[in-house]
């Protein structure tokens, strides 16, 4: 199942898990090295320039290293990346733009399932 964003043409910021969302869940302890999930580099790349991309994670920061590395011999472009999240939800409150515009949006993929997200910008908003 592909899940759908309609957006608008604004810079965007992204807030996207690592384990389980973009690499193999804990795959760093289990196999010793991360692996993107089918769909993640779509989806990334897919993300435009402009836009500011934070990374969350449960890891530890003393993982700070070897994922780092990993996302830099991936490609993966991002501003900001925080460790040591909680495990529970991820919670975002934003506000609506005086014209109607909803400022937050929220996806829940299945763990370790393909990243099959959908960006479709509105180029009315």
């Amino acid at each position: 199942m592909c899940e759908k964003i309609e957006v608008s043409t604004l810079p965007k910021t992204w807030i996207l898990d690592l384990d389980g969302t973009l690499v193999k869940h804990n795959g760093y302890k289990i196999d010793g090295y991360d692996t993107l999930l089918p769909g993640a580099r779509g989806l990334l790349n897919n993300i435009a320039r402009q836009d500011m991309v934070i990374i969350v994670t449960a890891r530890r920061k003393e993982y700070a290293g070897l994922t780092e590395r990993f996302l830099k011999e991936q490609g993966i472009c991002y501003q900001h990346i925080i460790y040591d999240a909680p495990y529970g939800e991820r919670i975002l409150i934003n506000d609506c733009k005086p014209g109607g515009l909803k400022t937050a949006v929220a996806v829940n993929l299945k763990r370790d399932a393909a990243t099959n997200v959908r960006i479709d910008i509105n180029k009315d908003r």
